[in-house]
């Protein structure tokens, strides 16, 4: 352990007169040189950014809806109690890369503890997960886009211009410029949800409250079905479901030992930003909140809070899309002098990766067009797989034969025990709670069809 630690820190700390040429051998990327793409090249300040972006995106948007579906108290229990899981998580993974500097993803890291079946299946929900949320993100656009411009267009022509735009930029090849975008994305959201946020405060009423006077019917505690519940908390578990993720970040990080303060600058902004616009947004809009949240204020504040978010909303599913594409690329490259070169195969396969994705992505968006629904599958199929079970189980992989069995020891042994019984629970209820909601809104015929020309910025 301690000589791959070593082994990682040598080739992660470059000499500052020659940043390109410093970093000679990665243990996942092979031989690097300035003729290709330098994939360690992220400082910790760009990797926080990244992880705020990654975390703070389309799951923001379905808080305020989860918060009416539990109750105020329940709510921000249950999110408190979910972000407390996820950031124990998100520090295993990076605990987890400096003791194995050969893991690029969470199914090399599912290689190590159950062998090669372990890592198709933990790697294809790893590739579910990402293409699922950015799918969602495509969706969000098309709901964006039909918000500004009162529905100018088909539907389905606006998912497809997000498909589009989503593939021009998950095009880039590396994480330090895709940080980039991830500063503007991660302003635009935020100040796109402040503004909603102040204006559900200042006005009156919600916008789909009813004519006459109205007072605020947000409940302190509420009594929903399990169903209802668990995919409220599902929605919880997808707006902090970054830990999966952040194994490529790592990878890419310059001195992957400074993930620790980058993890919680990260947790911490996100934690706040979530429970501020939860409490609030929920607290004035009450059961007339919308999901997402932005339609919560009326059609003006709709318009304009869309209008800024749209970059935020298309760098989240870029980024989904660009790790995506990444793990695929990795794995058909990994050992090949073309991994890092700026050769024809090279090229090829990175930009075939990049668009199979989107043309996936694009189906799913156009034949899932339920926002909360699809958000509380993901959460609970795919993002619960992935941040919890595996976690637990890299905590035991690296201590189980720790020789000092001591009060300490047995303590994580139960939390780590805990977080895979839990995980596991969270992911069946869960799953079966969202199927039941995409089923009944169908049924109800209030959402839009599939591949549907119809306007869905109305109808979630």
């Amino acid at each position: 352990m301690e000589e791959k630690r070593a082994d990682l820190e040598k080739t992660s700390q470059p000499d500052e007169g020659d940043l390109e040429l410093a970093i000679a051998e990665d243990s996942v990327f092979g031989v690097i040189t300035e003729d290709g793409p330098n994939y360690r090249s992220l400082g910790w300040i760009g990797t926080s950014i990244i992880m705020m972006k990654i975390q703070i995106g389309l799951g923001v948007l379905s808080i305020p809806a989860a918060f009416h579906t539990l109750g105020m108290v329940p709510g921000v229990i249950s999110l408190l109690c979910i972000a407390f899981a996820t950031t124990w998580s998100s520090y295993i993974v990076g605990v987890f890369k400096l003791n194995h500097c050969e893991v690029y993803g969470i199914d090399d890291a599912t290689s190590l503890m159950l062998g090669p079946i372990g890592r198709e299946v933990l790697g294809a929900g790893f590739m579910l997960y990402l293409v699922f949320a950015a799918a969602s993100g495509m969706l969000s656009i098309s709901i964006g886009l039909n918000s500004v411009s009162t529905h100018s267009i088909c539907t389905a022509s606006f998912v497809a211009i997000g498909a589009g735009c989503i593939l021009c930029l998950a095009s880039i090849r590396t994480l330090d410029r895709i940080s980039i975008l991830a500063w503007i994305g991660i302003v635009t959201l935020l100040v796109a949800v402040f503004i909603v946020t102040i204006a559900v405060g200042i006005q009156d009423r919600p916008s789909d409250a009813p004519a006459g006077p109205w007072v605020s019917d947000y409940k302190i505690i509420n009594y929903p079905s399990f169903t209802d519940g668990i995919a409220a908390v599902s929605q919880f578990v997808f707006a902090y479901a970054g830990a999966p993720f952040f194994f490529p970040v790592i990878s890419e990080m310059r001195k992957p030992q400074d993930y620790p303060k980058a993890l919680a600058l990260c947790q911490s902004v996100v934690t706040v930003t979530y429970v501020i616009v939860g409490i609030v947004v929920y607290y004035f809009c009450g059961s007339y909140v919308a999901s997402p949240a932005l339609g919560s204020a009326g059609k003006l504040i709709k318009q304009i809070s869309y209008g800024i978010a749209l970059p935020g909303i298309l760098v989240a599913s870029t980024i989904s899309t660009h790790l995506a594409g990444k793990y695929v690329f990795v794995r058909i490259l990994r050992g090949s002098d073309h991994l890092v070169s700026n050769s024809t195969v090279h090229w090829m396969t990175w930009l075939g990766c990049v668009v199979t994705l989107v043309i996936i992505e694009y189906c799913i968006a156009s034949g899932i067009p339920i926002f909360g629904s699809l958000v509380s599958l993901i959460g609970a199929l795919l993002a619960t797989l992935q941040c919890f079970q595996p976690m637990g189980g890299m905590w035991l992989y690296d201590n189980w034969r720790n020789r000092e069995r001591d009060v300490k020891w047995v303590v994580m042994v139960f939390w780590s025990s805990f977080m895979i019984v839990g995980g596991t629970f969270l992911m069946i209820g869960g799953t079966y709670g969202a199927i039941v909601g995409i089923i009944d809104s169908f049924n109800s015929g209030g959402q839009s069809g599939v591949w549907s020309c119809a306007d869905n910025s109305n109808s979630v």
